[in-house]
């Protein structure tokens, strides 16, 4: 029986691994985040779309790390905002920003404004270490919510109102959010074709060499 495979979630978000391993459950794969492994460096999300920016996660830990790596980036979009806070959506309030501040910063732009209507993105890409990748989509329509509801979730999901549940996000439990969430839906296809890319990256990712040493090694 072969062993799981290795892949590394490029992210240190409890939130996020819980809700990739359990979508991810069953499938003969070891999922690790980068608290597994000692300090590496951040990787800078400078990218002009989720596709670039997850892509750029996903290449840099697996080529720093060794082991294939799966990325996602995601986000939120605002009909009345332009689209807006999109790639900036983790730190649409400042740098230092915590999902209370952004929230906060949506909910003071929104006012007045008629158009709640939303769409949260998200792009998975799965790296090897020498380079290639996958590419993976999803995306959940719904509408911003007045105020906040539910303690569930992370980021913008107590605001994240899906009119077919009559909930937001943060009241869905895991296997709810899972089934239409844009993480959810991207994962559900990367569940789809798990055969496929566990033969993908057998066929792209180096198999480390073992060398005999021969003397004056210590």
């Amino acid at each position: 029986m072969k062993k799981p495979v290795v892949l590394v979630l490029a992210t240190r978000n409890k939130g996020k691994t819980e809700e990739i391993r359990a979508l991810l459950k069953g499938h003969p794969v070891e999922l690790k985040n980068l608290d597994d492994f000692g300090p590496i460096p951040e990787v800078i999300e400078d990218g002009d779309t989720f596709d670039d920016n997850a892509y750029k996660k996903a290449s840099f830990t697996a080529r720093v790390l060794g082991f294939p790596a799966i990325a996602d980036d995601s986000g939120l979009t605002v009909e009345a905002l332009d689209g807006r806070p999109g790639v900036y959506s983790a730190r649409f309030a400042g740098e230092d920003a915590d999902d209370a501040a952004n929230n906060a910063k949506l909910l003071k732009e929104l006012e007045g404004k008629g158009n709640r209507k939303a769409a949260f993105e998200c792009v998975i890409s799965i790296a090897v270490p020498t380079g290639p990748a996958l590419t993976y989509e999803g995306r959940c329509e719904g509408v911003i919510a007045e105020v906040p509801s539910g303690d569930g979730g992370f980021g913008y999901d107590p605001l994240f109102y899906v009119p077919e549940k009559g909930k937001t996000f943060a009241e869905l439990t895991m296997e709810e959010k899972g089934e239409i969430s844009h993480r959810g839906k991207a994962l559900q296809e990367v569940a789809a074709e798990m055969d496929k890319i566990l033969t993908w990256l057998e066929i792209h990712t180096p198999v480390q060499e073992r060398f005999e040493c021969k003397g004056g090694c210590s």
